[in-house]
Order: C-alpha cells, then structure tokens, then sequence
C-alpha cells in the first residue's frame, strides 16, 4: 500500500471512529436527560400487583397464567388481554383504579410473562383467540364478561369473534379494543413509514428467519444493554416526554420477552387480518382507543375500525404512544367506566365524551 493510499485509510479510519464516538457521546447526553427527567411515577411499583395464580391449560398443552381480582358474586368480569413482547403487569394502572368496576382477570398470552412456551406452529393469533377461549371457559364460564384487548390483544379478541361470533352478544356484552388493528397491520408492523418501510417489508421475513437461528447471539447481545435500548423503546412505546420509569418499566417487559419468541409470532402478523370479524361487534358496546402517537399501530388502524363499527366510541389521545394505557392512565379508564356504564344501562350507542 503506497504512503497516499494508507494515507486515505487512515483517515477514514479516524473519521469512522470519531462518527462513532460522536454518536455514543450524544447518545449517553440524550438518555441522560431522559432518565433525569421529571417522573411522576419514581415512587410506583410497577409490577407489584398480584394475587395468586390460577393455571389454566389451553388445546395444546400450554399453560396459561391467569390472576384473577374480586369473587364470583361480581355482576361483571372484565378480562385484560395484553399486547406482543408485554405481560398481564401492563395493565398496571387498570388493575390499581377500577377495583369497583367488577371481577378483573388478568393473564399471560403464551410465551408471554409466567405462561408456557408455544410449540412454533402455534404461535399465531388464531391461537391465541382459542386460548381467550380456555380462559373464558375456565374462570368466567358464567355471567355477562367485558373484554379488553391491547394490541396484539385486540387482535386476540378479533380471532376468538371470528370463531365464536355466538359468544358476543351472549357471554360477551362489551369489548375495548386498544392501540390495535383489525387489518392489513403488515402496512404499519415496522412503525416506520414511506419509502424506508414500503422497502424493509419484502425482505424483513428473511431477517427474522435469520434473526431466529441467531436467537442466542441476539439474546447475550440484548443483556449486555445499551442506552440506544432506552431510547427506541421510549420512541416507539410512547409519545413525547414519557416519564423515565414507563420507559423503564416496558423495557423490563421486553428484556424479559425472548428473541425466539418475538421471532415465532411475526409471520402471524403478516398475515393478520380480521377486518370481517368486526362485523360480530357491530350490535355491542364499543370503544376504540388509540395515542395519536402511536407509531406502531398508528391512527388510521383505529379509524378503520372505527369507520366498520359506525355506534363505537373512538378515542383519540392526544400526546399519547403505543403504550396509551400506561401514559394516559385516567383517559383509558374514563373510557373503560363509559364502556361499563353502556353495558350496565343496555345502550349500544356511545354517550359524547
């Protein structure tokens, strides 16, 4: 290599290497500033909430761990489905302030928080509406049940209307359906939009396969840590200035979430579309909820099913992300008490908000 040309190297070394530290340096003052940031909830024990587990088996074999809050005599059950990479602890602030609204069931999707492994073939949203079903079955074989469903929780609800339609209306006298989609979410799974996304999508199936055989390197590399973590969770979690402990908080739900099984479950989203199965809702009270923000379900998902359910009540979050029920706690629950309040009285019209 001639002086000129090691020369050249050399300095694209310097600059690589300067890029990069650069990059770390702004890194570390940006996540600073977050973590530091002013924190309504530094005192609040997220994940704390428990009372003692109930194994319920779903069609497979898998065992689904379930919770359950109040007694039987309740006039109401309201089941919780959470979304992908969560757990039942995400719905934190429900489980704190709607004791009153009746029996509250909580549970870990398969794969999900101290539920059981799911065989890859069964990783699929279709299977999770059967195990909604066990669930139901099991702990609420009786009496009027509300359900709510995050993300891939909605779809969950989605997948049990489509093969039980008979249930709604029935067993099942109001859904919630949050930060979801009914679909073509392969449009917006990435969260990113525009040309960029429109050509990940294509050959994003080939990365997750290799990302699966390479689950374990993925997995050390993921617990070594790093503060780019932080920030990509806060940006695609929530909306702007979430408090450092939400961040915090969803970061320890996806730590604890696999490579593996973030993997087996993303061809299920590919394909997820259950836009018919909105018609099983029609005649039922309602809600959609949906941040403003939300960059990983965004808006136009609710307002598509808003749009097939003419007599649902759309919320709209202004500020709010993903994770709406997290960031704007007394909003989702206002809508929760709206929603209890129209199966209580027997409308299926939404009251103006």
């Amino acid at each position: 290599m001639n002086r000129r040309r090691a020369g050249l190297v050399a300095a694209a070394v310097a600059a690589v290497a300067g890029g990069v530290a650069a990059g770390v340096a702004v890194e570390r003052r940006l996540v600073g500033r977050a973590r530091s940031a002013a924190d309504p909830y530094a005192d609040e024990h997220f994940g704390s909430l428990h009372s003692a587990p109930i194994t319920v088996v779903a069609d497979d074999g898998v065992r689904l761990h379930v919770e359950v809050d109040g007694d039987e005599s309740a006039p109401l059950t309201v089941v919780f489905v959470h979304g992908f990479t969560l757990s039942l602890d995400c719905w934190h602030f429900q489980r704190r302030d709607l004791p009153d609204v009746g029996r509250l069931v909580f549970y870990d999707q398969r794969s999900h928080g101290a539920s059981g492994r799911s065989p890859r073939k069964h990783s699929t949203i279709d299977q999770l509406g059967k195990d909604l079903h066990a669930v139901l079955d099991a702990v609420a074989p009786r009496g009027p049940v509300v359900l709510v469903g995050h993300s891939m929780g909605g779809m969950t609800i989605l997948a049990l209307a489509d093969q039980h339609p008979e249930l709604f209306g029935e067993r099942i006298v109001g859904v919630a359906l949050v930060g979801t989609a009914a679909g073509a979410f392969a449009e917006t799974i990435f969260g990113i939009p525009g040309v960029v996304g429109r050509a990940i999508r294509p050959v994003a199936p080939g990365v997750i396969r290799a990302a699966n055989r390479r689950a374990a390197l993925l997995e050390r590399g993921r617990k070594a840590g790093s503060d780019v973590a932080f920030l990509l969770t806060r940006q695609l979690s929530y909306g702007d200035n979430a408090p450092p402990s939400l961040v915090a908080f969803m970061e320890r739900m996806l730590a604890n979430t696999p490579v593996e099984v973030m993997t087996e479950f993303f061809d299920t989203f590919l394909s997820h579309d259950k836009l018919d199965a909105l018609g099983v809702l029609s005649d039922l009270p309602t809600i959609i909820v949906c941040g403003d923000r939300d960059r990983l379900t965004p808006p136009h998902n609710s307002q598509e099913m808003a749009d097939a359910l003419p007599d649902a009540e759309l919320v709209m979050v202004r500020g709010a992300g993903h994770m709406v029920m997290l960031e704007q706690p007394n909003t989702v629950n206002e809508a929760l008490r709206r929603l209890i309040g129209r199966v209580a009285s027997g409308r299926s019209r939404p009251r103006s908000a």
